[in-house]
C-alpha cells in the first residue's frame, strides 16, 4: 500500500525525536525508575527482591536503543561523540547489571543515570549543532536564562515540588530552581508535577511531588542544550552539565556491545 501524500492526512504526525530528545526522556525515565525504588523502599516492610528487575531491563533496552539512533546519524568519528556512546553504554551495562541486585543495590547502581543520560544530550546536541548547524531546532526564544538552567536541573532529576501550611515550594540543587519559574514553565506547558511520586524530604514525611518536562518541555529544552546562557549572572553553559553532574560515578569503561546485538 502506498502511502498518502501528507496534505491529505487528516491529522499531524508529529515528527520522530531526534537523538537529543530521546536522551531527555531516557532521562525521564531513569528519574521515575529511581523514583519508584524510592518509594518501595521507604514504605515496604518487605520489598519484592524482583520488583525492579523489569525495569531495569527495559531501561536498558531502551538505552541501547539511544545509542543506535544516534549511530544511525552517522556523524563523523569525534572523542566528544565517542565518550558520548560510550558513556550510554555504560549506563545500559549498570542497568542490566542492577536487574540482577536486590533494590538498595540496584538503586545505587541507577543514581546517577539521570543527569548522566542529560549530560550526554548536553555533548550531542553541541556536537550535532557544530556540524549541523543549519539543519539544528532554532533555540526557544521564549525561555529565560533562569528557565533554562531549571529545565535542565528538572531533566536532571533534581526537582521536587511540596506544600506546607498553605504554602507550595520546590527542592532543588544549585542553582535553585524558584517556585515562580516553576510556575511559569507550567504556564507555558513545558513542566509539571506528579503528585506523591518523589520520596519525602524527611524520614516520616509526605512523598513529593516529582517535577518532570512535558513532551513540550523536552523540545524546547533540546533546542537550547548545549549553547552559553548569556544573560548576567547566570549559571554555567548547559554543555557543562557532565562535568558539573556526578561523572566520576561512570569513568569505569563497559562495554555493553552484546546488548546491542540482541
Amino acid at each position: 500500500m502506498s502511502t498518502p501524500p501528507t496534505d491529505t492526512l487528516l491529522f499531524d504526525v508529529p515528527p520522530p525525536p531526534t537523538p537529543v530528545e530521546r536522551l531527555l526522556h531516557l532521562a525521564d525515565l531513569y528519574t521515575r525508575h529511581n523514583d519508584s525504588l524510592d518509594i518501595v523502599l521507604l514504605t515496604a516492610t518487605a520489598p519484592e527482591p524482583g520488583a525492579h528487575v523489569v525495569s531495569a531491563q527495559r531501561l536498558a533496552s531502551e538505552t541501547c536503543v539511544a545509542v543506535k539512533a544516534i549511530q544511525s546519524e552517522r556523524l563523523y568519528e569525534s572523542s566528544e561523540l565517542t565518550e558520548t556512546v560510550v558513556r550510554l553504554k555504560q549506563l545500559a551495562f549498570l542497568s542490566t547489571a542492577s536487574a540482577d541486585h536486590g533494590i538498595h543495590a540496584a538503586r545505587e547502581l541507577t543514581a546517577l543515570a539521570p543527569e548522566a543520560a542529560v549530560g550526554c544530550a548536553a555533548a550531542l546536541a553541541a556536537e550535532t549543532r557544530r556540524r549541523h548547524w543549519s539543519t539544528a531546532l532554532a533555540p526557544d526564544e521564549r525561555l529565560t536564562a533562569a528557565q533554562r538552567t531549571a529545565l535542565a536541573q528538572i531533566a536532571c532529576g533534581h526537582v521536587v515540588a511540596s506544600s506546607s501550611l498553605g504554602r507550595d515550594f520546590t527542592r532543588s540543587r544549585e542553582p535553585k530552581v524558584l517556585m515562580s519559574t516553576l510556575r511559569a514553565l507550567e504556564s507555558k506547558d513545558l513542566a509539571e508535577r506528579t503528585p506523591n511520586s518523589a520520596r519525602a524530604a524527611y524520614a516520616g514525611g509526605p512523598a513529593q511531588d516529582r517535577v518532570r518536562l512535558t513532551p513540550a518541555g523536552i523540545t524546547a529544552l533540546a533546542s537550547v542544550l548545549g549553547l552559553p546562557l548569556t544573560e548576567p549572572g547566570s549559571a554555567p553553559p548547559l554543555s557543562f552539565l557532565w562535568s558539573c553532574n556526578g561523572a566520576a560515578g561512570l569513568r569505569a569503561r563497559h562495554d555493553c556491545s552484546p546488548l546491542l546485538n540482541r
